[in-house]
């Protein structure tokens, strides 16, 4: 097989994986797939904002693992494949200088072992930064269990590494894998890393993420944003994904699972509806507690820890707090107007640098349209 036929398996198998990946608007919107036909064209989001296209894919498809989660675990059946180091840099390179990718985004399921895995990773990020002198965007997925050793040598040629936390605690990561240990192969290397990053120290550029999987144990959203809040403030993670569980045709629930009506999604995988729908709740909650300045104990938990999915998170505080509003756009400080729904850091920005020309006597000065108004008037005043 090619190179590129091998692409088009292993892409398609890294589509569970999103730790480069922007969050969506719209829950049926997962952005796991390229264009034009090659799944391995991966539509990202940058760090100033705006667009581009980075190569994404698995290094190898068939996993020495357990994780009842994963279909990649061992003993499934599918065809194996694999890249080697020098023929997935030199693929990368010759097609970055023709289509101007921003980056590649390597990972792997588990290979025999953790290190060898991790080894594997590393080489190709080596050749690139030495051999072809890339100076591009590298993102490495650290295997857990891997040694610190492996860690530090990835450190060494990537811009951004990432270690899937997948659950919030021991408990409930001990009913989706035997073959694994929470602390010692996720939270330890996650520590370490995070001192490696720290301002200060000689890698505090490369960037930290880190990944959970939506419904595949009985965790709620208190557990998880409370446990994605503790990466924040305390690891200097810089972003947190979600991936809502895709059951697999005729695959074996899990201990815990909240099974609900299935829709095909895009991958031909079983997802639930509700479980998207939570996805994107997750989305919206993180959003409030990394830029919106919320903190973990303000966010509007239902009764059983759940995020209501009928009404994003924003909006269910706005309801929960009348006696905050309305706030007069023209006093309002920005942290209180990113507080409004319907106004993202944006509009706050928009609001401040208009009224800092004179007063602003009405509405329209400002030129929000009829559906953010709808959405945010309510709760402002002149």
């Amino acid at each position: 097989m090619d190179t590129q036929g091998k692409l088009d398996i292993l892409s398609r198998d890294a589509q569970y994986d999103l730790s480069c990946a922007c969050a969506t608007n719209n829950p049926a919107e997962h952005r796991r797939r390229g264009n034009d036909g090659s799944s391995w064209l991966y539509p990202v989001t940058t760090a100033s904002g705006g667009a581009g296209i980075m190569l994404k894919t698995l290094m190898g498809n068939r996993c020495a693992n357990d994780c009842r989660y994963c279909p990649l675990r061992e003993n499934q059946d599918f065809r194996p494949v694999a890249l080697g180091a020098e023929e997935v840099a030199s693929f990368f390179y010759d097609l970055q200088r023709k289509r101007g990718l921003i980056g590649i985004f390597l990972s792997s399921a588990v290979l025999s072992s953790p290190d060898k895995t991790m080894q594997l990773l590393v080489d190709a990020a080596r050749i690139l930064r030495v051999r072809y002198r890339y100076r591009g965007f590298i993102h490495l997925k650290v295997i857990p269990g891997c040694s610190l050793s492996a860690i530090d040598e990835a450190l060494t040629y990537a811009s951004a590494l990432s270690i899937n936390i997948e659950v919030p605690s021991a408990d409930h990561f001990a009913k989706l894998s035997t073959d694994q240990d929470y602390q010692r192969d996720i939270m330890a290397p996650l520590h370490y890393l995070s001192g490696q990053t720290a301002v200060g120290m000689p890698h505090a550029k490369v960037g930290i993420s880190s990944q959970f999987i939506v419904g595949a144990s009985d965790e709620d959203d208190r557990e998880i944003l409370s446990s994605v809040s503790d990466l924040y403030s305390g690891l200097g993670v810089g972003r947190v994904y979600f991936s809502a569980y895709q059951r697999g045709l005729g695959e074996a629930s899990i201990p815990g699972e909240q099974v609900a009506v299935k829709e095909p999604d895009l991958f031909g995988a079983e997802t639930s509806s509700s479980h998207l729908m939570r996805e994107h709740r997750l989305y919206q909650a993180e959003w409030l507690l990394r830029t919106y300045g919320f903190a973990i104990q303000e966010l509007p938990f239902l009764p059983d820890g759940r995020l209501s999915l009928e009404k994003d998170p924003k909006l269910m505080w706005a309801e929960a707090n009348p006696h905050r509003f309305p706030l007069s756009v023209n006093r309002a400080s920005r942290e209180d107007l990113l507080r409004v729904p319907g106004i993202g850091p944006a509009w706050a920005t928009r609001i401040i640098a208009t009224r800092r020309s004179g007063r602003i006597c009405s509405i329209h000065d400002i030129g929000m349209g009829p559906r953010l108004l709808s959405k945010a008037g309510r709760y402002l005043t002149l």
